[in-house]
């Protein structure tokens, strides 16, 4: 016997008794009275006309909806109030279809996802379906956060009632995501007469710290990241971040830290909706700056390169000793124009963050000096769907799925569908 055959069978013939039964809980009978008139948008009222049917997919197969159709006869508007009552107004797909093309959209391509749905659910769609699906409800969390934000901008946010949280922290980093032509003319590539082929993803994430082990570093709160990002300007992502980091109890944090590489829009988001933070620049990053500079003293010859970071590393920049490192660096000699403007460029990035590099004196108070959640952040959030090879996105699409995905990971999604069925 073919188990897999006979299970596929049986859930065939059970989803179609159930797709059955479902049809006829969606047959509406005719109004009466009343019922026979309804308000329309143009102030004046709609007039019953008829029964309609419609064709919806459901998460037990294809059925059909028979519900009262009204036209108005000033405005010529029709409308099928049944629709909005069971959420399928202008679409063919149930709510329940529409969560799961929700889920495998922002997991997978739409094509996978298409995939899953047929093997998973049973249930046939084409790929543009679940992409359709998916973005729509992405943007439809977007639109929900921008509300949020401006409410933010006018200083009207709820107080997040709670515990103490002992530290939090945030931290963002951008990411470059393949988009198509038309989101880029005019923007400069990173070579030099090329063009752009990406946008940046600003990202940003918060969590909390409550201890660290034995050795005295810092233990990251299990479960407790969240995310959020756009494809947008510095000062809307800012706007975005604070909200965030206010919602997971930044008036309540008893120490707050900032972290990020060296970019200047990082710090200046931080001095602007987080000022009194402690901020850190990621010690890794700091290290591969040192490292670009080894390489370009030292071209060619590994083992010099590694001498040469050993001493400038282990005894300055480890040890937050960021004034004598950059007195190092200055003092450095080359008949090359092209290395003493790196030495020029690594200095200056050094010296504007000597405070953010005094990684002992972090360290004592049990605080992380690398930014990896971020890191991590943009490609588990970002990389493993948004860049995958073959794929390029319009802004919308990128940040509609960026936004659902953010929700998703975020554990709120069962939030947002409570609040679509309240509304």
């Amino acid at each position: 016997m073919d188990l897999e055959a006979v299970e596929s069978a049986f859930r065939s013939t059970l989803h179609t008794a159930g797709a059955a039964g479902l049809n006829e809980l969606l047959q509406y009978d005719a109004p009466s009275g009343q019922q026979r008139q309804w308000p329309c948008s143009c102030g004046h009222h709609a007039q019953y006309q008829s029964l309609r049917c419609k064709p919806v997919l459901t998460v037990l197969g294809p059925a059909r909806v028979s519900r009262p159709y009204y036209l108005c006869s000033q405005c010529h508007r029709g409308q099928s109030p049944a629709d909005v009552e069971l959420d399928i107004e202008n679409t063919e797909l149930t709510p329940g279809v529409r969560r799961m093309l929700a889920l495998v959209g922002q997991e997978a391509p739409f094509d996978h996802g298409r995939q899953h749905m047929e093997l998973l659910a049973g249930l046939e769609v084409t790929a543009k379906a679940v992409e359709r699906t998916a973005e729509a409800i992405g943007e439809d969390i977007a639109q929900t956060e921008q509300q949020q934000i401006q409410r933010a901008v006018q200083l009207d946010l709820p107080m997040v009632v709670g515990e103490p949280v002992p530290i939090l922290y945030v931290q963002m980093d951008g990411t470059g995501v393949p988009v198509v032509k038309k989101e880029t003319l005019g923007r400069k590539g990173k070579t030099d007469g090329q063009p752009a082929h990406t946008r940046e993803v600003k990202l940003g994430c918060v969590f909390t710290q409550t201890t660290w082990d034995k050795d005295g570093y810092a233990l990251r709160d299990p479960a407790s990241t969240t995310y959020t990002g756009a494809i947008e300007t510095a000062e809307e992502f800012g706007k975005r971040l604070y909200l965030e980091a206010w919602n997971r109890g930044w008036s309540r944090a008893q120490k707050k830290v900032v972290m990020g590489d060296g970019a200047e829009w990082i710090w200046n988001l931080a001095q602007q909706h987080f000022p009194g933070a402690v901020q850190i620049v990621d010690l890794y990053h700091a290290r591969q700056h040192l490292g670009e500079l080894a390489r370009a003293l030292h071209p060619n010859d590994k083992s010099k390169q590694k001498a040469w970071m050993r001493a400038h590393q282990k005894r300055l920049l480890d040890k937050g000793k960021i004034e004598k490192l950059v007195a190092a660096l200055c003092a450095i000699a080359s008949t090359s124009a092209e290395v003493l403007e790196k030495i020029r460029t690594e200095s200056h990035y050094f010296e504007r963050n000597t405070e953010r590099m005094r990684y002992p004196k972090f360290r004592s108070q049990h605080l992380f000096v690398g930014s990896g959640v971020i890191e991590a952040g943009c490609r588990t959030v970002i990389g493993s769907r948004l860049k995958q090879s073959g794929m390029f996105w319009t802004l919308r699409g990128a940040n509609a799925i960026i936004a659902l995905r953010c929700c998703h990971l975020n554990g709120r999604i069962e939030t947002y569908w409570e609040a679509r069925r309240a509304a």
